[in-house]
């Protein structure tokens, strides 16, 4: 029987020859970067919003409504849609990018896409950090969006390219690793620069952005770009280099045959998107839209984005709520490693299934407590109470960062054929910049129209993801890429009907 792959040839079981060398190591560090500068962006937005300068110079409606007791509910204090713009407009720009994004990782590379990500980094943090009116800061905070764009296109799938297939999981989960050091390097500065006097300690937070933006576009300068982009762009000579290069070995032309063959059939795509659509193609595409919306309806980057202003809103004070926002930050970060150990030995649904019964309950604590202690005019959390609303937070980010959080990016960077890969790329890219967007404009107006129902609103998503994922997602531990047809999508009991017709497609024109 022929085999059902992408390669039209049989390959079940195909371990290739690969050591884990210095230079694949470096490569992914570097590259993971781009997570490190699009973490910083996620929690810097909620800091520099909490504090009482930013707030009088860009958005005074919003000081006077934060400082003048008995006039707003205390859900609703920081509900105004212009606050909420300056955090999504960097994410509605980044959708607007990955459009562009994929073509530049078929045309240009994964490296070179990396370095344009840097660039629109560079130029949007100078924007920030000279501000002087909303729109010089809007429009930074685009072109920050746009480095946003370019880089969650590439630097997946550069790691998951040139990661040995049995630590896939583990290099690439550095991205999302960056992205917690980043959350958790912008809350401490947030902490620190909220002490400064003379109210310009915002424009270092949004300053020192230029850190992991200045990391990125000289790391791009210096990586060599994966095999399976060179030689999609037809340089093979160069790619079996490098293909012997980061593998450490001579014993390179299986792996090396089978990514030929794998261009070989993506360059009769002359559409990628449209090939995207194809029905073969429709089962890692309903699976990479849906981690992308359900990651987004946990609530993850409602806390994270606005960790400052929700523990400010529950009655902690500015330099509290920074601190708890560390806290949670930290959190994020260690669970991510944990994540790194156990992606690739327990799997990916072990993790995405325990931490569903972790966020659901972890919510529907906060949930209830809130509904009991906190109203729209008094607040009787109390220590106590607001101890538990912390640790519950810490227990729903620590879920979430060992689970959809590195896997939501993992899982659609790694299950889609070389032919639709960039396209695919950029599809779940869009959608989770969407969806971002969508919540980072929407939660404070959510928070003051839901109250403390808005944990319960997040809880029920996340309920009916852990039904997707235990019914759906199938495991993909230690499976090569380029087998991922004949050995996961052809055995799934639901998505097998979609290969069927690839499969008899195959058959006839052998």
């Amino acid at each position: 029987m022929p085999a059902q792959g992408v390669n039209g040839r049989a390959t079940v079981g195909t371990e290739f020859e690969a050591r884990i060398t210095p230079i694949v190591i470096i490569s992914c560090i570097i590259a993971a970067t781009g997570g490190l500068m699009f973490g910083y962006e996620v929690g810097v937005s909620g800091g520099v919003t909490s504090m009482d300068p930013f707030l009088k110079k860009f958005f005074p409606v919003v000081y006077r409504k934060t400082h003048e007791s008995g006039v707003n509910s205390n859900y609703c204090k920081y509900d105004n849609q212009g606050l909420q713009l300056f955090t999504s407009s960097l994410y509605i720009a980044g959708l607007t990018a990955t459009f562009f994004a994929s073509y530049t990782t078929r045309r240009l590379g994964r490296r070179m896409t990396m370095l344009i990500a840097g660039i629109f980094y560079l130029v949007g943090v100078a924007l920030n950090v000279a501000a002087q009116n909303l729109a010089m800061l809007i429009i930074g905070r685009i072109f920050l969006g746009c480095g946003v764009g370019f880089g969650n296109q590439a630097v997946p799938l550069f790691l998951s390219e040139i990661a040995p297939t049995r630590i896939r999981g583990g290099l690439n989960i550095l991205f999302q690793l960056n992205v917690t050091i980043g959350i958790l390097f912008a809350n401490l500065v947030n902490y620190g620069t909220n002490k400064i006097k003379g109210g310009w300690g915002w424009r270092v937070s949004l300053g020192l952005a230029g850190i992991p933006a200045l990391l990125i576009t000289v790391g791009a300068l210096v990586l060599v770009d994966t095999p399976n982009s060179l030689i999609e762009r037809g340089r093979l000579e160069e790619g079996k280099a490098v293909l012997r290069k980061i593998r450490g070995t001579d014993k390179i032309e299986p792996e090396f045959l089978e990514l030929v063959e794998a261009s070989r059939v993506a360059k009769l795509v002359k559409n990628p998107f449209r090939n995207l659509l194809e029905r073969k193609n429709r089962p890692q595409l309903i699976i990479a839209i849906s981690l992308q919306v359900f990651q987004q309806f946990t609530g993850i980057n409602a806390i994270m984005f606005y960790a400052p202003v929700l523990f400010a809103t529950l009655g902690f004070g500015s330099n509290a709520s920074l601190y708890s926002a560390v806290i949670t930050g930290a959190v994020n970060v260690l669970s991510t490693i944990v994540s790194i150990y156990f992606v690739d030995r327990l799997g990916r649904r072990v993790l995405l299934l325990e931490a569903g019964v972790q966020m659901f309950f972890s919510q529907i604590v906060i949930a209830i407590v809130l509904a009991i202690k906190v109203t729209d005019t008094s607040n009787k959390l109390g220590s106590g109470f607001g101890i538990i609303v912390v640790v519950m937070i810490c227990t729903f980010v620590s879920s979430f960062a060992w689970s959809f959080g590195p896997l939501g990016w993992l899982i659609p960077s790694e299950t889609f054929p070389l032919e639709a890969r960039s396209a695919g790329q950029s599809v779940t890219v869009c959608i989770n910049l969407l969806f971002t967007f969508l919540i980072a404009q929407a939660f404070l107006s959510m928070l003051c129209a839901m109250k403390s129902g808005i944990f319960f609103f997040f809880s029920a998503w996340v309920l009916i993801m852990s039904f997707f994922v235990y019914f759906l997602i199938p495991e993909t531990k230690n499976i090569p890429i380029e087998e991922m047809t004949e050995r996961i999508w052809n055995q799934h009991w639901l998505w097998k009907r979609f290969m069927e017709d690839d499969h008899e497609l195959t058959v006839m024109t052998e």
